[in-house]
């Protein structure tokens, strides 16, 4: 099932390259983008994605702050924390701030991110 997705993150070229080019072979479209906290809220009410990949480290902000302020819009997206850092949360961290899960970034590409990005599997926030 394609998705609209918000890809939250400061570093524009992971986030151009790799990451959305992935998302869009995989028929996600679209693919919109921010690299800020401000720009990822204002994105986020402008085009009302289905899913926010937000990074943990923002330059304004972190991604925790952010999950909890997407879960507030009345068209809230299904938030997944993402990291460069493994260690940087869990699925229980995320779900604490109203993310359904959190992955490292090398993980971006599994089974598991196709499971939570689709919002039909309630098991994708239990899933580990």
């Amino acid at each position: 099932m394609a998705v609209s997705i918000l890809l939250v993150d400061d570093d524009q070229a992971y986030r151009s390259a790799p990451l959305a080019d992935t998302l869009r072979a995989a028929g996600h479209d679209p693919v919109h983008e921010a690299g800020t906290m401000a720009g990822a809220l204002s994105a986020a009410a402008r085009v009302l994605p289905d899913v926010a990949l937000v990074d943990i480290g923002l330059p304004d902000g972190d991604g925790f702050q952010l999950s909890c302020e997407l879960a507030q819009l009345a068209e809230a997206p299904r938030v997944v924390l993402i990291s460069a850092d493994a260690d940087a949360a869990d699925d229980a961290t995320a779900r604490r701030v109203g993310a359904v899960g959190f992955l490292a970034k090398e993980q971006l590409q599994d089974a598991r991110l196709r499971r939570l990005l689709d919002p039909r599997d309630p098991a994708s926030a239990s899933d580990s």
